[in-house]
């Protein structure tokens, strides 16, 4: 079980560095070999991968599902009718102290 101190901080990689890391995956280079020169995960790389080899795009909205942004969008609408309904609420209540 990993401990706090044993957790590798989240690094962030250009989408050039992704580029260059797939190119040398894809002239040969094995994966292991990548994976220990440079310090990578195995599954950044093999996410890297995949991600270029599907759309060309390591822009996480280009790589989602079309089931993944139908979520996303009904989830937002979701919370703007939640909001809506809210403001009626408020609404409803300083008309009717209004008429009293």
């Amino acid at each position: 079980m990993a401990t706090d101190s044993s957790r590798r901080a989240k690094r962030s990689f250009t989408n050039e560095f992704k580029k260059q890391m797939v190119m040398l995956y894809q002239n040969g280079k094995k994966r292991a070999d990548i994976v220990a020169e440079y310090d990578l995960t195995k599954s950044a790389l093999d996410n890297w991968i995949m991600q270029y080899q599907t759309t060309g795009s390591f822009i996480a909205k280009d790589n989602r599902r079309t089931e993944d942004n139908e979520l996303i969008a009904l989830r937002k609408e979701n919370k703007r009718l939640l909001m809506e309904n809210d403001i009626l609420k408020q609404a409803t209540l300083i008309m009717g102290r209004k008429s009293s």
